[in-house]
């Protein structure tokens, strides 16, 4: 069997390849979106891969359109790995409306959790204010709120989720979990659905949004949402833009009911200049970079192997997406 992969990825994980030792050849695509088997053009219909692997690659190169053209378009490929661990691109649809097995990523979980973190702290730790004492040379004191304590609620306890809660956990923090199921988990202090949020938000210091982006989803931190929210809390957004009614979040800071918004995603990608997230300073804007820690990429490759090598000899898939 063939599976098709980019230059670069075949590169890096090349003399694991070569340990596995399996019984795989490889189709290797470079950023002009050409084929090759040794060096020579391929044409992908006549070499009838089986697996394709979407690695970050591909998207840096630009080439993510074409390459999802090629599974869709293919009669041979009944596997993809995906660098995405949010599946709300509709291409991923036609995929596994073909009956492509699509196993998503984990791997940027712990980047994010440790963004999330990070920014968070950022906001309970009087750093800057500690810093201006020392350039001013003044003996003062900071006072700062503690996470140990805090009440974290955490929509969408996926991967993410969870890496957050755990994180979370390790400050003695208080974690709600909100999923599609009420089961009780060992990160979580309670578990609920959609439906009891107007319960959850009255209490959370820290709102964190990791949930996908679909209709039920579309603009969940609306009027309402902000309305029901614990006073000086802060919402942390790593999911979709669509997630949050931009109107309703700067109105809410407007008030002063939301202390501060962590943004890593945004409606429209890049931010426009005009935004008025830009410039103000209750709000944190990155450039969806929070999965962009030096573990993303190898955490990626290895479970692209773990998953090669369970698809070659029948195994269960690692994350793998309910087509439903």
């Amino acid at each position: 069997m063939d599976v098709v992969l980019h230059h670069q990825a075949y590169q890096r994980v090349r003399e694991r390849l070569e340990q596995l030792d399996l019984p795989v050849g490889f189709l290797l695509i470079d950023d002009d979106g050409n084929v090759t088997r040794d060096g020579n053009a391929v044409d992908v219909s006549e070499a009838a891969p089986e697996g394709m692997w979407f690695s970050m690659d591909m998207a840096y190169s630009g080439i993510l359109g074409q390459c999802f053209d090629m599974v869709v378009q293919s009669r041979s490929i009944k596997w993809m790995q995906t660098f995405n661990a949010g599946l709300d691109n509709p291409r991923y649809r036609e995929v596994l409306e073909n009956g492509i097995r699509v196993t998503n990523s984990s791997a940027q979980a712990v980047a994010i959790s440790e963004y999330v973190l990070a920014h968070v702290l950022s906001l309970y730790q009087p750093i800057d204010a500690q810093r201006l004492a020392q350039a001013d040379k003044q003996w003062r004191n900071t006072p700062f709120n503690e996470l140990s304590r805090s009440t974290w609620l955490i929509i969408g306890f996926g991967h993410i989720g969870q890496a957050v809660a755990k994180r979370a956990k390790a400050f003695d923090a208080r974690i709600l979990g909100v999923r599609r199921s009420d089961q009780p988990t060992p990160l979580a202090d309670r578990v609920g659905t959609m439906k009891d949020l107007p319960t959850y938000l009255p209490e959370a210091d820290v709102v964190v949004l990791a949930c996908p982006h679909t209709e039920e989803t579309e603009n969940l931190a609306d009027q309402a949402f902000f309305a029901a929210l614990k006073k000086d809390a802060v919402l942390v957004n790593i999911a979709r833009g669509g997630l949050i009614d931009d109107a309703a979040l700067l109105a809410a800071l407007d008030r002063g009911d939301v202390r501060a918004a962590i943004l890593d995603v945004f409606r429209t990608e890049p931010l426009p200049e005009e935004s008025p997230y830009w410039g103000r300073p209750d709000v944190h804007v990155s450039a969806h970079t929070s999965y962009a820690g030096n573990g993303t990429v190898p955490r990626g490759d290895e479970l692209f192997l773990s998953n090669l090598e369970r698809f070659v000899r029948g195994q269960p898939l690692i994350n793998e997406v309910d087509p439903v």
